[in-house]
């Protein structure tokens, strides 16, 4: 199976299925010398970790993370940083009946027709389960980041079905099990509280950004930084759509309204953000803005057709454990996917460029 790495100078490659004994990637390519530590990387999981609410999958997972190589002595050797997260709750009874059959949403019926196997204990090799590494492996390039150019990210949950969340502040956004950027979350928890009720679902609409992004990372044309992004978050479970900046209100602004005009004081600071941060591929030393949308959970107990390996007809509810709205727990993973590329061209930016001077006054 290819497709498991993502990135080059920083190569992070995820294994594991969601009931095998254990999930976890291996980091290729992060500079030796920086501290290091399992306490660095916890706090990240403990944001996405499963049954910290009554509104998210109730499976227990500690998602304690161990470093198994590359750090010695408290420190980044250079060398392979290989990351491990054991299971602890798996219940694969759960998924007995549909071990032939095919859930409707979900990659059980694409995996079997390109594999000719599957693993239909908790989606297997597609389960959510999976993005769990990712985190792990983001909160590694967040640490560096921060320490060599300040760069910080940090996202929200902008809408949960067919409600909108305004913006109020983003520290309001630790202190509720959605990361909705509001103080009073009781709207949210009303809305989710029916939805699970009925034993329906929904799609959510998330915002990610990063701070302190330096000028110029990304590529002119293949590799560009918005390109490797939109990629990054694609690859995100349940993702059917990426946006960066004003995305796809900018099919309704005029040109003498999108471009982010540039201003002289301070020198190289600009008017607006339209972009995102992002101009033909490159970064500008804005913030970059993306947002996410997010489908609804497949797995829900409303019957639905479907047929079995045989191509007979079959009526299909899905048992077990499982979000109502996965978007929920995807702020931190996105996040993470963004320090991820972040990371990658910051890596890419001092291998070709760092000898590039820095124009006088910039």
């Amino acid at each position: 199976m290819s497709g498991n790495t993502l990135g080059n100078l920083f190569a992070v490659t995820n294994f594991g299925e969601s009931h095998g004994p254990a999930i976890g990637c291996v980091i290729d390519g992060c500079p030796p010398g920086m501290a290091l530590s399992e306490a660095d990387i916890q706090p990240e999981l403990d944001r996405r970790r499963p049954g910290t609410s009554k509104f998210v999958t109730q499976r227990q997972e500690a998602d304690q993370v161990e470093i198994l190589s590359g750090v010695y002595e408290g420190r980044t050797t250079g060398t392979p940083i290989a990351l491990l997260i054991r299971n602890q709750d798996q219940r694969s009874k759960d998924y007995g009946d549909i071990a032939l059959r095919f859930r409707p949403g979900h990659a059980d019926y694409t995996y079997w027709r390109k594999y000719g196997v599957r693993d239909p204990r908790g989606g297997g090799r597609s389960s959510a389960r999976l993005t769990a590494p990712t985190v792990a492996a983001g909160a590694v390039a967040r640490k560096w980041l921060r320490e060599k150019y300040g760069t910080s990210f940090r996202g929200c949950m902008t809408q949960v079905g067919e409600l909108a969340i305004g913006f109020e502040s983003w520290e309001h956004v630790a202190h509720n099990p959605f990361f909705a950027p509001v103080a009073d979350v009781s709207a949210i928890e009303d809305y989710m509280g029916a939805l699970r009720k009925s034993g329906d679902s929904c799609g959510a609409r998330l915002r990610v950004t990063a701070q302190n992004v330096p000028v110029g990372l990304g590529e002119p044309i293949y590799d560009r930084l918005d390109a490797d992004i939109a990629h990054a978050l694609m690859g995100l479970n349940a993702v059917k759509g990426v946006e960066i900046g004003d995305g796809f209100a900018s099919v309704v602004h005029k040109g003498s309204m999108h471009g982010d005009s540039l201003r002289a004081d301070p020198r190289g600071s600009f008017a607006s953000n339209h972009d995102g941060g992002v101009l033909g591929g490159i970064s500008t030393g804005q913030d970059l803005e993306v947002a996410i949308a997010i489908k609804p959970t497949s797995s829900i107990l409303v019957p639905r057709a479907s047929i079995d390996v045989t191509g007979a007809p079959v009526e299909l509810i899905t048992k077990g454990r499982h979000d109502p709205c996965v978007g929920i727990r995807a702020t931190p993973i996105a996040e993470a996917l963004l320090a991820l590329v972040v990371m990658e061209h910051a890596l890419r930016q001092r291998a070709q460029c760092a000898d590039v001077p820095v124009p006088d006054g910039f």
